[in-house]
């Protein structure tokens, strides 16, 4: 960028920053870092300071745009499942989540006066809030974005956000399921790889910074044969699940000599939840189970690459791992894999062919078989080939910002 264009117009890089999500605590940074040394100002849709996680500290949208009325800026949807993401859900995830509980219970089977509260509780009437709406002489921008969903979701929601990306000067999304549905909704759109396949090569210096120190240089000495890194949501959460989850990783650690490592992707509501990892390693007869306490981002990172191998529900867990050249796996419940979910689409859209992407819980151990024996160059071609990709397809939007 030339001196000239880092002296232009703001760009507000956009999305749920706001709230503890791996991804979206990651996503920020790897724009900044591509859009060096742009003008940039962080939005969510409320003002949270994430700066003790990692993250960023963050302004509202509304306010931050009322303050510039009608002078020009760039906004940048900077990734993550936003085009599916209801009033509500967005809502109720910028709670504590003790609040959170109360209100899902206050709510429950009350759809209308649902509706209203998130509505009262964001200070809009937008059904789908993370995608912005217009703002006066603002190029909008939508990066790597994903909405596997967006056929499913009611009438109006679909509605909204297919007239906002319509009026966006650029879309890209991060898998082939959602581009074919924007494609059948009459929207242009470039694909192009989640930006945290950017993570090793942006910040691979800072992540091995944080390995040396505190946690997790503790656990790499406690596991001198190397880690699984596990995870998953509070989907999981139920007794049966739990049980089944303790004994299929029984079975891999019992394989493949590794210790189990619990470590939570997100915080916010409806994420990971420290009761179900203590809940499932009591019910496991393997020795070496760890549960990594940080949610610090850079820790988080520095876990995923330090491990041998990555397994759970987090989408971005899988990317993190894939930029490494981990074996990675996801899983699902019975009931999401009656459908097309995120890990499904992004993998088969990015991963070799064959690859191990998603199984339910009872074929865990299995699963997490496969990728071990999977190629190591395969898995290192990949990873090079993402970056390189993203660095290509992110090109043309740092272009139109530079311009303004």
């Amino acid at each position: 960028m030339t001196p000239a264009a880092s002296l232009g117009i703001p760009t507000i890089l956009f999305g749920a920053c706001d709230r503890h999500n791996f991804g979206d605590l990651l996503f920020p940074h790897i724009a900044a870092a591509m859009l060096a040394p742009a003008r940039l100002h962080y939005a969510g849709l409320a003002r949270r300071d994430l700066r003790g996680y990692g993250g960023h500290s963050v302004c509202a949208l509304a306010q931050l745009a009322a303050s510039r009325g009608a002078r020009p800026l760039n906004l940048i949807h900077v990734g993550g499942e936003l085009l599916t993401c209801d009033a509500w859900q967005a809502a109720v995830m910028l709670l504590a989540p003790q609040q959170a509980q109360a209100i899902a219970v206050r709510f429950d089977g009350q759809p209308p006066a649902r509706q209203a509260w998130a509505h009262a509780q964001l200070g809009s009437a937008a059904r789908a809030p993370y995608c912005a709406p217009s703002l006066p002489a603002a190029q909008v921008f939508y990066n790597a974005v994903g909405g596997v969903a967006l056929d499913l979701c009611e009438a109006g929601l679909r509605a909204e956000v297919v007239a906002k990306l319509k009026a966006a000067t650029d879309v890209s999304v991060r898998e082939r399921h959602t581009q074919a549905l924007l494609d059948a909704a009459g929207v242009a759109s470039r694909l192009l790889p989640d930006p945290a396949v950017m993570v090793a090569e942006l910040f691979g210096g800072r992540i091995e910074h944080r390995a040396r120190h505190g946690e997790l240089a503790r656990l790499l000495a406690a596991c001198p044969q190397g880690y699984l890194a596990l995870q998953f949501s509070s989907d999981f959460g139920d007794d049966r699940s739990l049980t089944n989850i303790a004994a299929q990783l029984d079975q891999f650690a019992r394989a493949s000599g590794l210790a189990v490592v619990f470590f939570r992707a997100g915080a916010a509501p409806w994420h990971d939840d420290l009761q179900c990892y203590r809940r499932t390693a009591a019910r496991m007869r393997a020795s070496a189970v760890h549960i990594f306490q940080s949610l610090n981002l850079w820790d988080i990172c520095a876990l995923l690459a330090h491990s041998r191998a990555y397994c759970g529900s987090s989408l971005h867990g899988r990317i993190v791992a894939t930029a490494y050249a981990k074996p990675r796996l996801n899983i699902q419940t019975a009931e999401q894999a009656m459908r097309v979910s995120k890990q499904s689409a992004y993998a088969a859209t990015w991963e070799a062919p064959g690859a191990p992407a998603v199984v339910t819980v009872q074929d865990l151990a299995e699963g997490m078989r496969l990728a071990m024996a999977a190629d190591g160059a395969q898995s290192r071609h990949t990873a090079a080939e993402l970056t390189r990709l993203y660095r290509q397809g992110f090109a043309p939007l740092r272009a139109a910002v530079e311009r303004a």
